[in-house]
């Protein structure tokens, strides 16, 4: 693994990093953007958007909030992985700029044409592909290549989700995107990684397991499992598909010792946050099989509030206190942030089960407080420049 090389920079230390400006913007936009949904969701508020209400909510989320974390972690991690300078300054002013246009162009998108909509709010995957691209290859970083697929899908279920729903009113088919690879992916390298490091040094005794040919196959059956419901929602084998991929993405879960971790919240939020993904999984393969009993909203939520809420929040705070030079230590903010977002997305999973008006505005008001939390607790950090270790 390469050691990132630093050029001299005199700028705002918001943009001396990549995870700085994207994770403090990005989980303003998260705590904001449900902040408008809760009134739009209730009838009390109308957009500008050309989507219908359900669709900008999804969409800012898939493709507004998400790609702004993952664009974070990409430009920090990636210096990291090629031993190359991280992009600073200006250029990654200019992305910054690209995403905060895409968020405008969106929720705009009724007085400024879907055409005009789909450009704008298009380019900023691209150019992150583009981005992370050149520096990987520029660095001979081959094998971390594959980071570039699930961008692209998601690039690719960006596009198709404005076109879907211009030309057919709603979306459907685009709504099931790359999210949960990018998850499985890098959530499957950083989880046992630093459960092992924390192991190693504070409860030594059974470690994860290392990365090996079981990992490689429940990710690919995931991945075969949700391409099979992306183009086929109503096939049984989908669902069948889909239950495979829950067992296995438990069982990898359950090996990397996620059960000796409950002493440190930054470790343990990452196995828990996982967990959500084979709860998701089962959810919807149980949605192919009793519709009339389980809907498929709640996998949707599960995967979504849930595996990307809880993990991104996760990443976010440990990879803030360590490339601040802060101790990683959560404290009582941290604890509270995490128990705000799985508050959140275990409310909005039941809210599909029992839609009453309290437990979504409960689910929205957590997930709020989770985000506003983060800002609370790191804002500081992401806008100063880097302390001296502790």
């Amino acid at each position: 693994m390469g050691i990132p090389r630093l050029r001299a920079y005199a700028g705002p230390a918001l943009l001396s990093y990549g995870f700085r400006p994207f994770f403090l913007l990005g989980s303003l936009y998260a705590a904001l953007s449900v902040l408008l949904w809760l009134p739009i969701y209730a009838g009390e508020l109308d957009a500008h958007s050309a989507f219908l209400p359900v669709d900008w909510h999804i969409h800012e989320m898939l493709f507004g909030y998400l790609p702004a974390i993952v664009t974070g972690f990409l430009l920090t991690a990636i210096p990291n992985w090629t031993g190359r300078v991280p992009v600073q300054g200006l250029p990654l002013l200019a992305l910054v700029v690209l995403w905060l246009a895409g968020r405008a162009a969106v929720f705009f998108s009724a007085d400024i044409g879907w055409q005009a909509a789909a450009l704008i709010d298009g380019s900023f995957l691209l150019a992150v592909s583009a981005a992370a691209a050149r520096e990987i290859v520029a660095g001979r970083n081959w094998r971390n290549l594959k980071v570039l697929l699930p961008l692209a899908v998601l690039a690719g279920a960006n596009g198709a989700f404005h076109i879907e729903a211009h030309l057919h009113g709603t979306s459907d088919v685009s709504r099931r995107s790359a999210a949960i690879m990018l998850i499985s992916l890098i959530g499957g390298r950083i989880i046992p990684s630093f459960t092992r490091n924390w192991l190693v040094r504070e409860n030594p005794g059974r470690l994860p397991a290392p990365f090996d040919r079981f990992d490689v196959a429940s990710i690919a059956i995931s991945a075969i499992a949700l391409g099979a419901w992306t183009f086929a929602p109503g096939n049984s084998a989908s669902g069948m598909l889909m239950a495979v991929a829950a067992i296995c993405q438990a069982w990898r879960v359950s090996r990397w010792a996620g059960d000796r971790t409950f002493r440190d919240p930054l470790v343990l939020i990452l196995h828990v946050a996982y967990a959500f993904v084979p709860l998701g999984l089962a959810l919807l393969s149980a949605s192919f099989f009793f519709p009339g009993i389980v809907p498929v909203a709640a996998g949707l939520h599960a995967l979504g509030a849930g595996a990307i809420g809880s993990m991104t929040l996760a990443v976010m705070a440990r990879a803030t206190l360590g490339h601040t030079g802060r101790q990683l230590r959560a404290g009582r903010l941290t604890t509270f942030v995490f128990a705000a977002i799985l508050v959140a997305a275990l409310s909005r999973v039941l809210g599909v089960f029992v839609p009453d008006e309290a437990i979504i505005n409960l689910a929205g008001a957590a997930w709020v407080l989770a985000y506003a939390g983060f800002l609370l607790t790191y804002g500081v950090a992401l806008t100063t420049p880097k302390a001296h270790a502790v």
